[in-house]
């Protein structure tokens, strides 16, 4: 795989020349939306067709792939645009495979609300082990509150092997954790058995593979009531045949520009659960000092950490989909972000002749723009490198996989970087 970053004067039709591959296949292989007005410093991925095939009337993805000895799956995931479409057209070149080694298999996560556009569903669950539907919110009495019908998404993704999650927090439709449900969960035996006896009844009613608890805040103070209540639950559940994860945000102290982690005993997790999922860091949100998705040299500390006390095949790292775009002069807890995708990044630097920065140590993208009111504008986004900086964790640190947060938009070249370096772990029920 090669990263190509683009370079004053290049177009993608120059690119395609020096590479020896169609523009069509870079546009689709990348989801590049701005071909014909590149920006300086954007990322292209190349990656060499092994095996090519041109579709002949008659074909369905099930006859190709036994023609090559692969599987309908792997087909789409090397042609992610035929989830589109309702038949291949005779004349039109698929890959059958790409020349590259990957590494290993992996187990990847996806977070999504079930009210995800069924196209974008459809073309990401090719890539996915796990598929956490956040669609429950636990109440002070232990009850569950369901915000959306989600029985559509779990018969679709178990269709694709995907194991369906039911994910459990106490984080409202608008994204805020209320915090005092939480406190009134752990220090109440009744409220815990209520709430560990509901989500039994949905995991059974509903066909969940399994449990995704989210477990927000630890602190030296309540980690052993998390811990008891992590161990209760899991037992109930696991005994029953159900798989358990645990979702958790480390916490991030920041002053100003410097980023650290709180250091806990996270092992103590580890014993009761099938994974633990470390999710996307609060600081790239509302009203923080604006920085670098993911920064690699912090999370690098993490694992290395976490990976002291807890044996490797049980974390996910999290990767988070957005970039954010903040108006500038910054002041603490006014200036708020706004999320944006990495393309509509991309697309700002593009129109405003922008050169997309990289910054080593954190292995991110960043560029500063002015808006049509004069207003200065600072973007931290993902492209090729940091995705690719971050997806290399996984395999210097041993992880079980990747945990991705959101899947409510398919990033094309994301998961084109995933493909061609990992074998993608499918569950079997």
């Amino acid at each position: 795989m090669t990263i190509h970053i683009v370079q004053p004067g290049e177009t993608i039709n120059s690119i395609s020349d020096f590479y020896k591959i169609p523009v069509e296949r870079l546009v689709l292989e990348n989801g590049i939306t701005n071909q014909d007005n590149l920006a300086i410093g954007q990322t292209i991925v190349i990656v060499q067709p092994e095996t090519l095939y041109t579709v002949q009337t008659g074909d369905t993805l099930v006859s190709i792939a036994e023609q090559h000895n692969t599987t309908p799956m792997e087909l789409l995931r090397n042609n992610p645009y035929l989830s589109d479409r309702e038949f291949m057209y005779a004349g039109e070149t698929i890959v059958i495979s790409y020349q590259t080694n990957k590494l290993r298999t992996i187990a990847t996560s996806g977070y999504t609300f079930s009210y995800i556009d069924k196209s974008v569903l459809i073309k990401t669950l090719p890539f996915l082990s796990y598929l956490t539907i956040f669609n429950y919110r636990a109440t002070s009495e232990g009850d569950l509150i369901t915000i959306a019908d989600d029985a559509d998404v779990i018969q679709l993704s178990k269709a694709y092997g995907v194991a369906p999650m039911m994910f459990v927090s106490t984080i409202t439709e608008e994204g805020v954790i209320i915090r005092e449900v939480t406190q009134n969960i752990l220090n109440s035996t009744p409220v815990q058995d209520r709430l560990i006896e509901n989500i039994l009844q949905t995991l059974k009613t509903k066909g969940y593979y399994g449990v995704n608890m989210y477990i927000e805040d630890i602190t030296p103070d309540n980690i052993n009531s998390i811990v008891e209540y992590i161990k209760k639950a899991s037992i109930v559940f696991r005994s029953e045949g159900y798989r358990v994860l645990v979702t958790t945000t480390p916490i991030m102290n920041i002053i100003g520009p410097t980023v650290s982690f709180e250091k806990l005993d996270y092992s103590r997790l580890s014993g009761y659960v099938d994974g633990i999922l470390f999710a996307s860091y609060d600081w790239a949100r509302f009203y923080s000092y604006p920085s670098s998705l993911y920064p690699v040299n912090i999370l690098r500390e993490l694992l290395y950490y976490v990976v002291s006390i807890i044996p490797p095949e049980f974390l996910f790292l999290g990767i988070t989909t957005l970039g954010y775009d903040w108006t500038l002069p910054y002041v603490p807890g006014a200036t708020g972000a706004t999320a944006i995708a990495n393309n509509d990044a991309i697309q700002i630097a593009a129109e405003n002749n922008i050169s997309i920065q990289f910054n080593e140590s954190a292995q991110s993208p960043y560029f500063y723009y002015m808006d049509i009111d004069g207003n200065l504008h600072l973007v931290w986004f993902n492209d090729a490198r940091s995705f690719d900086a971050r997806f290399n964790l996984v395999e210097e640190y041993d992880l079980q996989g990747l945990s991705i947060w959101t899947i409510m938009k398919f990033d094309t070249q994301m998961w084109f970087i995933i493909n061609t370096q990992y074998y993608i772990q499918k569950l079997t029920y």
